[in-house]
């Protein structure tokens, strides 16, 4: 008897174990723009290498209309959370991404947005299926 008690324990303690585990939201960091001092919307990158990868690398932001951006970071944001909500690509994705496709937050914010997502296909090799074929480098 008291060894088919600890079989029970063992296996519900085992059990217990296995059982997907859902998201703590309380755990989870999500990136939200915010403005910056003269009003406009912007975004930070902590990375070094952005920098470098949005001057040197990155087709300028004249190749590019807000709208076509826009239309771009809606799939793109969507497929980046997926995959951080998935929990895929953990080492790369550390955060969600708060963007709201109706708030106007202007070309500049928007091209930065996008280029993110190149970046993180161009140092990590990260396949986005937003990006264009031109910006897969």
């Amino acid at each position: 008897m008291k060894k088919a008690f600890y079989l029970l324990a063992l296996l519900a303690v085992f059990t217990i174990s296995c059982t997907p585990q859902k998201p703590n939201p309380e755990n989870q960091t999500v990136m939200k723009p915010e403005k910056n001092d003269d009003g406009e919307w912007d975004i930070d990158v902590i990375d070094t290498q952005y920098d470098y990868f949005l001057n040197a690398i990155a087709k300028p932001m004249s190749m590019y209309t807000e709208s076509y951006l826009k239309t771009r970071n809606q799939f793109l944001v969507s497929e980046w959370n997926s995959y951080y909500y998935s929990g895929r690509y953990r080492n790369v994705i550390e955060s969600a991404i708060d963007y709201d496709p109706n708030e106007n937050y202007g070309l500049k914010f928007e091209y930065k947005l996008y280029q993110v997502f190149a970046y993180v296909h161009w140092k990590y090799g990260l396949r986005m299926q937003g990006l264009s074929a031109t910006d897969r480098r």
